[in-house]
């Protein structure tokens, strides 16, 4: 066998097969997780399933000296010939619980015509904790052992016949002595109760005895139905677990297990598969009250009533009394002649709203086959397609539709063994959006055929009238694609959770390389808008700037022709004080004049020079306002000597020029204030 991981010569499917050959692991699910772990090296996978000591796969081999050690460990040197090889292991035997069976059987691993070698098949192995009284006891059993096995075993570990026992715990009831575990779908690690009824206690200790004496009393459970307001005195020996009462009260009030709201029971109740005398209930007689969990899907009563009873029909009819006393036929206990207490339809028919149709599918499906089943989507196909098929890219997965017709005889297995495989539901629950409907009823039928054909097409709604009851129920697996629906497989009820499983993958497979193109295409087109996103918002931004940019020059040059109108404004003002100034000046004396004269030269900031006479008796506001009438007001200039330097402007407007010693002649000169 190369040891190369990614054989490129050797496709998943034959890895998939080898690799469960080799190993003896049934569950794909598991067998892939492996595989995947090892990066799909088949060699590698092995070793990490199969211990060292076991004649193992060896990776490193080079030589035909090398391969013949992998033909079993040492102490099975003889090759094992073909009628060996298809003989299969034997079966599994075991002497004690300390040594729970284990195969010892050494199997061919058919890889292929170039890979041939021998390896130890482990097959998958379940564990048992079994609870008897005072004692526990561990089992480790192969799950191709069988119910009476395991009573065999701990006949050799109790002492007690197996013909006396009574195993519960099984989580799907009673089950008898020649059932196979495998066919139970059992968990890794289970615990069970040894009851033996018939078999008086020992006296070991004073807590057995009243343990056993527990066991063996009936107890009275008056179970008050709410909705309808009926008591119902039940009969129970203590050996009965409160799993099977509440599935022998779903019979008599037609309301399914997982629906069922209790009130009553000690708090010391954990766990359904305790037993009535484990339970701490009342003896002689425990008062209960039931009624159904509030849903839509449940809100249909139901339209029978069963009478009231104060035992029940059992395999073990010796425990309890006779019920023909009660006027109750046994043919008529918990509804076993009647339709309306054994089941309800899968799906009500004429339902108005698809989404409690849905509701009230999940609710049967479970009270039929147990709570592990897929998750059902609840909304119309519409929502489902949409949920699965337009969201991003990398959202979206296949929608498994799945038909159910409980006129077909291939319903229950398909159900109970396919949808229920926790493999399956695994598979479907990670990968798939599961879409159910009810096609039992006519009409619900041709309402689930309007609804395909809306959305994809009259093709799938011929190929779905074109299958007869007994080919139901089908799984259709649909994919979305860019213009339209495509269904990719039709699966029938007659197939096995191997050929289940492969179908769903292949369909993976086809689904997962169309993804990868859409994701690809979607980050292309995304990158795109991005660009186009990022130019947009480069061009917004120029465009406001360019408008702030605008609008800023618009206020400046606004501002200009304010300060301008001020301006002008101002000077205008300013020319028409001066030549009011200039006007109300009075005359200029002429030189001969008789009266005192004051020659005054002024020079400005410009250096040019201003001459004016002024009569001695003028006032200094008349020298004032001669120099603002040449532009130079009093309150931006002062008027100053040369020597001695003084401010004319700081003395009174009122004294006259020979007051203020400016007679006959003086030369000032102005200066702006500061």
């Amino acid at each position: 066998m190369a040891s190369d991981s990614g054989d490129s010569n050797m496709d998943r499917e034959m890895i998939l097969a080898d690799f469960q050959a080799c190993t003896g692991i049934d569950n794909i699910a598991e067998a892939i997780t492996l595989l995947e772990l090892n990066n799909w090296d088949l060699v590698a996978a092995i070793n990490g399933v199969i211990p060292q000591e076991n004649g193992i796969l060896q990776s490193d081999f080079t030589s035909e000296a090398s391969q013949a050690t992998m033909y079993g460990p040492p102490s099975h040197p003889e090759p094992v010939d073909a009628a060996a090889r298809s003989a299969g292991p034997p079966p599994s035997s075991s002497s004690s619980s300390s040594s729970p069976p284990l195969s010892s059987t050494s199997a061919f691993c058919p890889i292929n015509s170039s890979t041939r070698h021998i390896v130890e098949r482990q097959p998958r192995m379940i564990n048992f904790t079994v609870e008897y009284r005072q004692k526990s006891v561990e089992l480790m059993l192969e799950e191709s052992s069988t119910v009476g096995d395991i009573k065999g075993i701990l006949q050799t570990e109790l002492g007690i016949p197996a013909s006396k026992m009574h195993l519960k715990g099984w989580k799907s009831g009673d089950v008898s002595d020649s059932t196979v575990l495998r066919s139970l779908h059992l968990p890794k690690n289970n615990t069970l109760y040894v009851l033996t009824p018939d078999i008086a206690p020992t006296a070991s200790t004073s807590k057995n005895s009243a343990l056993q004496d527990s066991l063996n009393q009936n107890f009275l459970l008056v179970i008050n139905h709410r909705e309808a307001q009926r008591d119902y005195s039940l009969n129970f020996p203590g050996s009965k677990t409160i799993q099977e009462v509440k599935r022998n009260v779903s019979d008599l009030t037609n309301i399914p297990v997982r629906h069922q709201q209790w009130e009553g029971w000690p708090a010391s109740v954990s766990d359904d598969s305790m037993t009535l005398a484990l339970s701490g209930i009342s003896y002689p007689c425990h008062h209960l009250s039931v009624c159904r969990r509030s849903s839509p899907a449940n809100a249909q009563e139901p339209t029978e009533e069963c009478t009231d009873v104060h035992m029940i029909s059992d395999s073990e009819g010796d425990d309890f009394e006779d019920a023909s006393e009660f006027g109750v036929d046994d043919s008529e206990m918990f509804g076993m002649s009647s339709s309306s207490c054994r089941k309800s339809p899968m799906m009500p028919e004429n339902s108005e709203n698809e989404a409690d149709a849905l509701l009230h599918f999940t609710a049967e499906f479970s009270s039929r086959y147990g709570e592990t089943h897929p998750m059902f989507y609840i909304g119309s196909l519409e929502a489902a397609s949409q949920e699965a098929f337009y969201g991003k890219a990398r959202d979206r997965k296949l929608l498994a539709i799945y038909l159910h017709n409980d006129d077909s005889v291939l319903s229950n297995v398909f159900c109970s063994q396919m949808m229920c495989a926790d493999s399956i539901v695994s598979y479907l629950s990670q990968n798939f959006i599961t879409w159910a409907w009810d096609v039992t009823k006519e009409a619900n039928k041709a309402r689930l055929l309007t609804m395909c054909t809306r959305h994809f097409g009259s093709v799938v709604t011929q190929t779905i009238r074109t299958y007869k009851t007994d080919q139901f129920p089908l799984l259709l697996i649909v994919m979305g694609k860019r213009t339209s629906n495509e269904v990719l497989n039709v699966i029938q009820g007659n197939t096995t959770v191997d050929e289940l499983m492969m179908r769903l993958m292949g369909a993976m497979e086809i689904f997962t390389a169309q993804q990868q193109e859409d994701i690809k295409d979607e980050d292309e087109r995304e990158a795109r808008e991005m660009v186009k996103r990022e130019q947009d918002e480069a061009y917004r931004l120029s465009l406001e700037a360019d408008r702030k940019k605008r609008e800023a020059q618009e206020r400046e040059e606004a501002e200009q022709v304010r300060q301008e109108q001020m301006r002008k404004e101002q000077e205008e003002e300013k020319e028409a004080i001066r030549l009011s100034l200039e006007q109300a000046l009075p005359a200029e004396p002429g030189e001969e004049s008789g009266e005192q004269i004051s020659k005054l030269r002024i020079r400005t900031p410009s250096g040019e020079f201003l001459e004016r006479r002024f009569l001695g008796s003028c006032k200094l506001q008349v020298l004032f306002d001669f120099v603002a009438s040449k532009g130079f007001p009093f309150e931006e200039f002062k008027i100053l000597t040369t020597f001695p330097r003084r401010n004319i402007t700081q003395l009174d407007p009122g004294s006259t020029l020979l007051e203020a010693k400016l007679f006959p002649q003086e030369t000032l000169f102005l200066e702006a204030k500061e």
